[in-house]
């Protein structure tokens, strides 16, 4: 029997855990009713299931149960925020700020209504990842209507500074305040959100990163103080407050409520054996000289380990790793184009090491001895790769010395 490689791509997505599957089963079978349908035992069953994850998920980040919008994901989310942002408020201006490192489902968006006559400012990174705060500022013009920053970064880990960003927004142009969205896929069940502390006006969140089901997303709404208005994306029956038409998905939808509640009442121990997994591993492949590490060292998810290899060839790098571990060098959504990950070119990298990266994502089941194992098989990748005939003759030297036996 073949044995799997070690799974440490957990950015892309994670495995459903147990009680979570346990938690949304019912839903399938026993509990299937309609949410919407309120006249009966069924519905109000699986309304009741629904109520529940709203509750968890409002106080996960601060916020009321009836500012919580399903949605299919995060990306769903995105394009509900950002495009229904630019519907509600396009007579107020057409002026959006995000940033040169976010997830294609939010650069995408952008780009969209770019092609609509939108303006978007594409604010670039420090070499660290984070956002020069001073730029931001600088960028805020008396049309502009949205602000979308990230809160973790999907490839390389790195937290912007939220609450900075959100009290800007709140400050706004004077008269007015800014809509602040943040992309928080990465980061719900991580790390501690405050949508009131932080100043988060939207904020979309997803299940399959914390050991949820895919599928399922959710976009916070703020209503008050101020009230943020979305023009729908999606029509047809008036769900979730006329924001997000289509039947609620209820075991789905479960299991996302049950997910963030094991990733909150586990964080503080989870982010302390995350980080010495993640500390364990850089600091054997640091040992070798030519790796660098992506991103701010200190401001990034516990989790999150990304390098770039000088000198060697970043495909042979991937191809050599595989029978060993399941890793990526860049965001799932983009792993088929051919071009550098548009994260890392915007640290300032070249296209080699842009290429020759490697994002490590360690997650709720990994052990140090799986560490232990990568870091070892990584090690010698590189170095064989680097010094193709150096390790072709060594091999050929201890196969001279077991036929001479």
């Amino acid at each position: 029997m073949s044995i799997r490689p070690i799974y440490l791509d957990c950015h892309a997505t994670t495995p459903v855990d147990e009680r979570v599957l346990a938690a949304m089963l019912p839903y399938f079978t026993e509990h299937f009713g309609n949410p919407s349908s309120i006249s009966h035992v069924y519905g109000w069953e699986a309304e009741a299931a629904v109520k529940q994850t709203r509750e968890i998920l409002a106080a996960a980040i601060n916020a009321t149960p009836e500012e919580i919008v399903f949605t299919s994901g995060a990306t769903e989310a995105n394009n509900l925020a950002i495009k229904g942002v630019a519907e509600a408020y396009f007579k107020k201006g057409q002026h959006i700020i995000t940033v040169a490192t976010e997830h294609s489902a939010a650069i995408d968006p952008c780009n969209y209504l770019k092609s609509l006559g939108f303006d978007i400012t594409i604010l670039p990174v420090q070499k660290d990842g984070l956002i020069d705060l001073i730029e931001l500022k600088k960028a805020f013009r008396p049309e502009t209507i949205l602000v979308s920053v990230m809160a973790a970064n999907n490839e390389i880990g790195v937290l912007q500074p939220l609450a900075e960003i959100g009290e800007m927004c709140r400050d706004g142009l004077g008269d007015r305040n800014i809509i602040f969205h943040t992309d928080a896929a990465q980061a719900i069940g991580k790390i501690p959100l405050d949508v009131q502390a932080m100043k988060i006006d939207l904020m979309s969140l997803t299940a399959h990163k914390l050991y949820g089901p895919k599928g399922i997303g959710a976009l916070y709404v703020r209503r008050r103080n101020p009230r943020v208005q979305l023009a729908p994306q999606q029509h047809g029956g008036g769900h979730e407050r006329g924001m997000r038409s289509g039947t609620l998905y209820t075991p789905q939808i479960a299991g996302f409520g049950k997910a963030v509640e094991i990733a909150l009442a586990e964080q503080a121990t989870e982010t302390q054996r995350l980080t010495q997994l993640r500390q364990s591993l850089w600091e054997q492949l640091s040992q070798v000289e030519g790796i660098y590490l992506n991103g701010h060292p200190q401001e990034r998810l516990a989790g999150n380990l990304n390098i770039s290899v000088e000198g060697v060839d970043g495909a042979a790098l991937l191809l050599g790793l595989q029978p060993v571990m399941a890793v990526s060098s860049g965001s799932a959504c983009s792993s088929a184009t051919t071009a550098p990950s548009h994260v890392l070119t915007a640290l300032g990298h070249s296209e080699q090491l842009a290429y020759a990266s490697v994002r490590f994502g360690i997650g709720r089941f990994n052990t140090q001895e799986e560490i232990d194992i990568v870091a070892k098989h990584a090690i010698a990748t590189i170095e064989s790769l680097r010094h193709p005939m150096r390790d072709f003759t060594k091999k050929n030297s201890e196969l001279k010395i077991q036929n001479s036996l």
